[in-house]
C-alpha cells in the first residue's frame, strides 16, 4: 500500500505540473529518489550496533544558475525514511545510566523506526557526454523520528547527506541516477543521547524535466 501511495503522488505531480507556475510552484523538474543506507560498510563500521534504512524521496528540482560548465539547483525533498536498528554491545548502555537493564533489553532487540523529513540539497552537474552528466549533492534537513534508540532521542532531529553519481538522458524530458551517498543523522544534543547514525549507501532516482 505504501508503494502504491508514493506511485500516486509522483503521478499527481507530474501531471499537475505541465502548466506555468510562478514562485514557489515554478520548479523546472521533479523526480524520486530510493537510497538504500548501511552502517556496516567499506567507509564505517561500528561493531555496537546495527542499522540499515530504506528511503524514499520526492524531489522537487529549482534552477539556480550556470557558472562555466557547472549547472547549480536547488532539490527541495520531502522523505520517508524505515530504519532498522538493534543494538550490539549492550555495555554502550552504562550501568551509571538510569533504568540501564530495561534499556539495554529494549535496545537490544530490532526495532523498526520511521524517520520523516524534509531536506534541502545543492545540486552541482556537470556534462560529461552528450546524454551523460556527473552530479554531487550536499543537503542538511529538519526530521522527526518516531522512535528512540541508545543513539538517539525520539522526537526532532537533523539529516545530513552528500552524494555523488551520475545522471542519464533516457527519453527527451526523462532522467535516471545511479549514486553513491554518506550520510549523518543527529539532533546537535538538543536532546540526549545523541551518538546519532553515520552510513553509506546507494541510491537511484528518476526525474522528468517540465520545463
Amino acid at each position: 500500500m505504501k508503494h502504491v501511495f508514493l506511485v500516486f503522488i509522483f503521478s499527481t505531480l507530474i501531471c499537475t505540473a505541465q502548466q506555468p507556475k510562478k514562485g514557489i510552484l515554478n520548479f523546472k523538474k521533479i523526480g524520486f529518489l530510493y537510497n538504500n543506507v548501511d552502517e556496516d560498510s567499506f567507509l564505517f563500521n561500528d561493531k555496537d550496533y546495527a542499522y540499515t534504512a530504506d528511503v524514499y524521496k520526492f524531489q522537487v528540482f529549482y534552477d539556480l544558475g550556470k557558472w562555466k560548465s557547472f549547472d547549480f539547483d536547488l532539490i527541495v525533498q520531502p522523505q520517508l525514511q524505515n530504519i532498522k536498528h538493534q543494538l550490539i554491545n549492550e555495555q554502550f548502555v552504562t550501568p551509571d545510566e538510569d533504568n540501564y537493564e530495561a534499556k539495554r533489553a529494549e535496545f537490544t532487540a530490532l526495532k523498526s523506526i520511521a524517520l520523516y523529513g524534509l531536506e534541502f540539497s545543492l545540486l552541482i552537474e556537470q556534462k560529461i557526454f552528450d546524454k551523460l552528466n556527473a552530479q554531487m549533492t550536499l543537503g542538511l534537513g529538519l526530521a522527526s523520528i518516531n522512535k528512540r534508540s541508545e543513539r538517539l532521542a525520539k522526537g526532532f532531529t537533523f539529516i545530513e547527506n552528500a552524494s555523488l553519481g551520475l545522471s542519464y538522458k533516457a527519453f527527451n524530458k526523462a532522467y535516471i541516477y545511479v549514486g553513491g551517498n554518506i550520510g549523518h543523522v543527529s539532533n546537535l544534543d538538543t536532546k540526549q543521547p545523541n551518538s546519532g547514525y553515520t552510513f553509506a549507501g546507494y541510491e537511484i532516482g528518476f526525474s522528468y524535466l517540465l520545463k
